[in-house]
């Protein structure tokens, strides 16, 4: 198989991965933060050193304020329900997943207030939009750090001045960047960030992370056991307890800490160029094969390894089925859980096929990649 859906989940993982994770399993199988006996402390262990690192990826100071999720939409749910409220007005883009979108859709509906911002499929949002959009009861901007589309990078620094000179936070969504591109919290001005384990942080599905910027409390989603302040019917205030009720995904997140220690120690700079140098060999050769339309920046522009491709007259879902069962290679084809961005794009009629590639993938397997999209597209047309 030639696996090009890392938008989705990455695939394979660093083999400490899946080594850490049996290894917790075997050795570390009790509740954390629950029990005084040696395996119920040696699996809290794993959890405080998987939040240490995850802090040292983001340059958060305090490890407390990294919550642990289900997974990026979990967090996402958590920052948008657990801060905003009927009459708060929230800005956002117009190339948003649904993670972030049907939450806020949801919103609308208790009275919160939503503005969607052009969003460039090339450049990304422009932040002199986003502060038109600005209303004296904007609350919060909730936009994605790239589009899982078309891999589109948006200027979070520069909305994040805008934020700030406004008074307002800002949420960002870093699916298809967390340990691929640099993020800083604090340089880059971010309040809230919503972060996978399964995609480019190597880990787990079932595992992702809400970073809290200090001095903002969010409304809990659930109440529960925290194995703190058990005397008390009240949920705990400090972090990370007030947001981590019931028992934790040991293994699954022992698995990330093991996948962002592999980023670390093999530079994140290396995997991001990497994966580059892989994308602008498909865009490189996707041009070539007429009559593919391609969207999003061009080969050689600063982007996430996402690269999505139409054909005129031609269901998206074919190719990709071809793909599959007639060359093991494995793409996703259609809206992506992205409808704004295929409505952006003019691609809501059957989407595109998306094609992304990760840290493990070869060139030669690009190149038989390109090979077959030729060949397909030579059959159907």
């Amino acid at each position: 198989m030639i696996y090009l859906d890392n938008a989705a989940t990455s695939w394979p993982k660093p083999e400490a991965v899946y080594q850490t994770v049996d290894k917790v399993m075997r050795q570390a199988g009790a509740n954390p933060g629950r029990s005084g006996h040696t395996m119920a402390l040696a699996a809290d262990r794993v959890i405080q050193e998987t939040r240490r690192l995850t802090a040292q990826l983001f340059s958060v100071p305090d490890p407390s304020r990294i919550i642990f999720t289900l997974n990026a939409t979990d967090a996402l749910n958590l920052a948008l329900k657990g801060l905003l409220q009927a009459g708060d007005h929230v800005i956002t883009g117009s190339m948003e997943h649904n993670a972030l979108a049907r939450p806020l859709e949801a919103l609308c509906k208790t009275g919160v207030e939503v503005s969607k911002v052009a969003t460039s499929p090339f450049s990304g949002l422009a932040a002199a939009d986003i502060r038109t959009a600005l209303r004296p009861n904007t609350k919060l901007i909730a936009v994605s750090h790239a589009s899982n589309v078309t891999g589109t990078l948006n200027p979070i620094v520069d909305i994040a001045r805008v934020a700030k000179a406004a008074g307002v936070l800002l949420l960002v969504d870093c699916a298809q960047t967390a340990g691929l591109f640099p993020i800083d919290v604090g340089k880059m001005g971010i309040d809230l960030l919503a972060f996978p384990g399964h995609k480019a942080l190597f880990g787990c599905q079932g595992v992702g992370g809400l970073y809290i910027g200090r001095g903002i409390s969010l409304k809990p989603l659930r109440e529960g056991g925290t194995g703190s302040r058990s005397e008390s019917l009240e949920q705990p205030e400090e972090c990370p307890d007030r947001y981590e009720s019931g028992t934790l995904n040991t293994p699954g997140i022992a698995g990330l800490g093991a996948g962002i220690r592999f980023i670390l120690e093999t530079g994140q700079d290396i995997v991001r160029r990497r994966e580059e140098v892989l994308t602008n060999m498909l865009l490189t050769g996707l041009e070539k094969i007429r009559p593919v339309v391609l969207y999003g920046p061009s080969a050689g522009k600063t982007r996430a390894a996402v690269v999505s491709f139409g054909v005129p007259g031609i269901d998206p879902a074919e190719i990709s089925l071809i793909l599959d069962q007639s060359f093991q290679i494995a793409s996703r084809a259609g809206l992506h859980c992205a409808p704004d961005a295929h409505l952006t794009l003019g691609t809501s009629r059957g989407g595109t096929v998306r094609l992304s590639p990760g840290y493990f993938t070869t060139e030669a397997e690009i190149e038989q990649c390109l090979q077959a999209v030729a060949a397909v597209i030579a059959e159907l047309c």
